[in-house]
Formats: C-alpha cells, sequence, structure tokens
C-alpha cells in the first residue's frame, strides 16, 4: 500500500531560480530585493544596548549596540552615522551594529542624542 503526500502541494514553490538565485519563501521576491524584510522592525524593549567584546575577536576589542527598534534600511543608515561620529570602521551583522575599537561611551552619548534608551551592557 503506498501513501500519497497530501501537503505537496503546499510545500509546493520557488525555492531557487538559476535567474535570480535564492528566493524569499513570504513574499516570493529574491531575497536581494525582498520587500517583506526590509520593513520588518525587530521585537525587544526598544532600549539600546552597548557593550564592549574581545571574545572571539582573536584580541581585538569591538563595542556592539543590540536592540535598536528600526528596520534593516534605518539600521543600516544608523551605523554608516555612528562609525563616521567614532572615526573607525565597523559593520552591520544580523541587526548587531558592530564598531571597533571601545567607544561604549561615546556610542551611548550619540544614541540618547539621536532619542534612543540606551544602556551599557555588561562589564
Amino acid at each position: 500500500m503506498v501513501k500519497k503526500a497530501s501537503s505537496f502541494s503546499a510545500l509546493s514553490g520557488l525555492v531557487y531560480s538559476t535567474d535570480a538565485g535564492r528566493h524569499c519563501p513570504d513574499c516570493g521576491q529574491p531575497v536581494a530585493a525582498c520587500i517583506c524584510k526590509q520593513s520588518q522592525i525587530p521585537e525587544g524593549d526598544g532600549i539600546a544596548r552597548v557593550r564592549r567584546e574581545t571574545k572571539g575577536r582573536g584580541g581585538k576589542t569591538v563595542t556592539t549596540v543590540t536592540g535598536v527598534p528600526l528596520a534593516e534600511a534605518e539600521l543600516k543608515e544608523l551605523a554608516s552615522a555612528l562609525k563616521k561620529r567614532c572615526g573607525c570602521g565597523g559593520g552591520l551583522k544580523d541587526g548587531v551594529i558592530e564598531i571597533q575599537g571601545d567607544m561604549v561611551e561615546l556610542l551611548l552619548e550619540e544614541l540618547t542624542k539621536r532619542g534612543f534608551k540606551a544602556k551599557k551592557s555588561g562589564g
């Protein structure tokens, strides 16, 4: 006796195309042009937490900012502005702003000036 998969039609959808690569399962657009990911604001309590990290970075000091209640595009602009303010490099990875060096106090001041609730996290 052979069983048929009844939910096959629910799972069939475009996942990969040789023209555009991977597609978003929610909006069906290519991942690079996904419109649903850009408009999502991460959930949380709305407090930006600033902390200094060295673990797992080859001994280099990095200041991270997490929990900023902004969408992906605005978060990228904020990361760029913070890097310019600190005069150093950094980046945005998975919703976490990373700034090179120990810039905790400067970032707390700048985030507060921009209207965010910010507090120091960690030791």
